[in-house]
């Protein structure tokens, strides 16, 4: 009985396990994921609005009407007649005006003036909400671990869009061209997509923890996310093919459809010499370049779209099918576009068009590699 009665007693005073630990996931620091999320929704309206105002500016033919980079001084507007008489001399040297705009008369000007001034004054003060929102957060030690060198990757590339973007109004400048260059335009435009997309991919990111995303990539739909990865790099040609047609103001030509002056290929496509000129400057196959890119998306977007009706995710579902309504609103307003002549009023529309579509994109994406748990009954 003794030594029974000694058992019973070593069982009943064994010691309760310990609370499980957080793993290393929750070991490092967390910083303020909340808050640097709440600044880079801040940079991502900024970054669209930039955007809209971009088009507007090129929509309005006022790209060339400050001739001189001065990213500093340059915020400071003519404050005097005399200002702006040295302002208009300057513009007044350059072929767009001789050439285009000649008698356009200082009231004119003005106009022209300060869309493309707005245009740099946004850029300056994205800079600056950047690199204040950085230094906060970096100073009192609030970001997140691993998330510096995205942060500042952020804003290293802010700096060379303001870099590409002179050298994209330069070539405006030369006297080789009335407009600037269509290529330029298109890496200037594409650089802005690229930042938006990685400001949305930060978001999404920072909206969720690390050990939930960790844990949410071992049911990773690897299907459905190699084909949102390649709707992304489609939709980013579409992009740049868009930029080359705005950059030749190639929409207000060719205003039929579904063919080209009355048949599938535009008349002389491929006038002008050398023969690469013709896929960066020939407003008719450029167009076209861009129509037929558009009809592939669609094709590849529908494909994409009844794989992810498939997936047992309902929340991968609905942002597939938001990706492939938003798709629809797209392709018919660019031909829209294109029936009157790309007015600004719709060109922008459709620009805008461009953004939403890049966004939705990489945010189904986002949910196919990163599925959001759910209930048998489908709830997340």
């Amino acid at each position: 009985m003794s030594g029974n009665r000694k058992l019973f007693e070593e069982v009943a005073q064994t010691t309760k396990p310990a609370t499980p630990q957080g793993g290393m996931i929750d070991a490092g620091r967390r910083g303020a994921r909340g808050a640097v999320r709440a600044w880079l929704m801040v940079l991502f309206a900024m970054v669209v609005a930039m955007i809209v105002v971009g088009g507007l500016t090129r929509l309005t033919d006022s790209g060339l009407s400050i001739t001189e980079w001065k990213p500093v001084t340059g915020a400071i507007p003519p404050m005097s007649a005399e200002a702006w008489d040295i302002e208009f001399e300057k513009y007044r040297a350059i072929p767009e005006y001789q050439l285009q705009n000649k008698g356009m008369s200082l009231a004119e000007f003005k106009v022209i003036y300060w869309w493309e001034w707005g245009h740099r004054q946004l850029g300056r003060v994205i800079g600056l909400v950047w690199a204040a929102g950085f230094l906060f957060f970096w100073l009192t030690r609030r970001i997140p671990q691993g998330w510096t060198g995205r942060l500042l990757g952020l804003g290293a590339l802010g700096g060379l869009q303001g870099a590409i973007g002179w050298w994209m109004v330069s070539s405006g400048l030369t006297g080789e061209m009335l407009d600037v260059a269509s290529y330029r335009l298109a890496t200037h435009l594409g650089l802005a997509f690229v930042i938006l997309g990685l400001i949305s991919w930060y978001v999404f990111r920072l909206g969720r923890e690390s050990r939930d995303l960790m844990q949410a990539q071992r049911t990773r739909e690897t299907r459905l996310w190699s084909m949102g990865t390649g709707l992304m790099h489609f939709a980013m040609l579409q992009i740049l093919l868009g930029a080359l047609v705005a950059g030749i103001d190639a929409g207000r030509t060719y205003n039929d459809w579904p063919l080209m002056a009355g048949s599938v290929l535009p008349p002389y496509p491929f006038d002008l010499t050398p023969v690469w000129r013709n896929f960066f400057e020939n407003a008719g196959l450029v167009q076209f370049m861009h129509r037929v890119a558009g009809y592939l998306l669609l094709v590849y977007g529908v494909v994409v779209w009844l794989r992810a009706r498939r997936s047992p995710n309902t929340d991968t579902r609905f942002r597939f099918n938001a990706v492939f309504a938003m798709m629809l609103v797209q392709m018919v307003l660019g031909i829209v576009t294109v029936l009157y002549m790309a007015p600004w009023h719709i060109a922008i529309l459709h620009q805008l068009g461009a953004v939403i579509l890049w966004v939705l994109i990489l945010r189904a994406r986002f949910g196919a590699g990163y599925p959001r748990a759910q209930s048998v009954r489908g709830r997340a």
